[in-house]
């Protein structure tokens, strides 16, 4: 049974709990109009770092449940006159939100919030902290490609440091049973992932971690979080960590390579590849529609 008022990580919920929201999920994919489900709950999209796909992916999860929803942008609200998180929470509560999706550059910011409101909140990204819809709809992609997740080896390479799509994956692929490696520039691999998620192993070269996989996630370089000194430059990084078409054919036959976006073609994926015969990219978005309305629906209390 799903009992969580909010969704602020992946590292909050059970194996079983995981389980449900994909299957709820599934339920979603398949009826695309289902507006009476939120009919009358008025949802905030809180927004206050750049995002593309999972803002448009929550408004329309969102008005396709039949739910009125509001979009505040951090450089068209009050935030940008000085306005505290906080208070800004707190009135749009005081319009009588039922459920603030909220995506901030600071870390433990749904949970600050969380603690001090009364509408459900659901975690879009916290800084390098979580990305929980992301690993949700991830593995969603996985399961309808592979019919399982248990036992798979999944290689997720590139800037694992600054990757809050990392994290969140290595907690959720490893508690259903998954093989997570990871491989980047040694200066972008943090150490307290092995404490995070114990079965995560870590190879030096994207060669050792490719090889075999049947899933290959790459990851974008964040430079809006990178310090100079710990990049040398994309065309380095490209030759050494980037998926060419060699380096791909180490994995399985039946591999699906993903990408959580936006992708820096020819710097961390060749392009033929993310728009080859391997490539679930366009699934991933596809998916996120669907898994953050039965997202919306669980924490809400509206989906049986």
């Amino acid at each position: 049974m799903w009992t969580q008022r909010h969704l602020l990580g992946i590292e909050e919920l059970s194996p079983d709990e995981i389980v449900h929201v994909l299957d709820a999920a599934e339920r979603h994919f398949d009826r695309a109009d289902r507006r009476s489900v939120l009919r009358g709950v008025t949802m905030l999209c809180g927004f206050f770092e750049a995002s593309t796909r999972t803002r448009s992916s929550f408004e329309l999860a969102g008005k396709r449940l039949g739910a009125d929803v509001i979009h505040i942008s951090g450089s068209g609200s009050s935030v940008s006159k000085g306005e505290t998180l906080l208070d800004t929470v707190k009135n749009l509560e005081a319009m009588r939100a039922d459920v603030i999706v909220i995506r901030h550059q600071a870390s433990g910011a749904p949970q600050f919030v969380a603690a001090r409101s009364k509408a459900s909140i659901v975690n879009a990204g916290d800084g390098a902290h979580e990305h929980p819809t992301q690993a949700l709809l991830d593995a969603f992609t996985i399961r309808r490609k592979k019919g399982r997740l248990h036992d798979l080896k999944v290689a997720i390479c590139g800037d694992i440091l600054h990757s809050r799509v990392a994290r969140s994956n290595a907690l959720l692929l490893s508690k259903l049973g998954a093989h997570v490696v990871f491989s980047g520039p040694q200066t972008m691999i943090p150490r307290e992932f092995a404490a995070i998620a114990p079965g995560v192993k870590i190879a030096r070269r994207i060669e050792e971690a490719v090889e075999g996989a049947d899933v290959v996630m790459m990851l974008r370089i964040q430079n809006e979080r990178l310090a100079g000194a710990m990049f040398p430059g994309t065309r380095e990084y490209s030759r050494t960590f980037g998926l060419s078409f060699a380096r791909l054919a180490l994995a399985k036959p039946d591999v699906i390579v993903m990408h959580p976006g936006p992708v820096n073609r020819g710097v961390e994926i060749d392009p033929s590849i993310a728009d080859g015969k391997h490539s679930v990219i366009l699934e991933q978005v596809e998916a996120g529609v669907a898994v953050r309305a039965a997202v919306l629906a669980l924490v809400l209390g509206k989906e049986k």
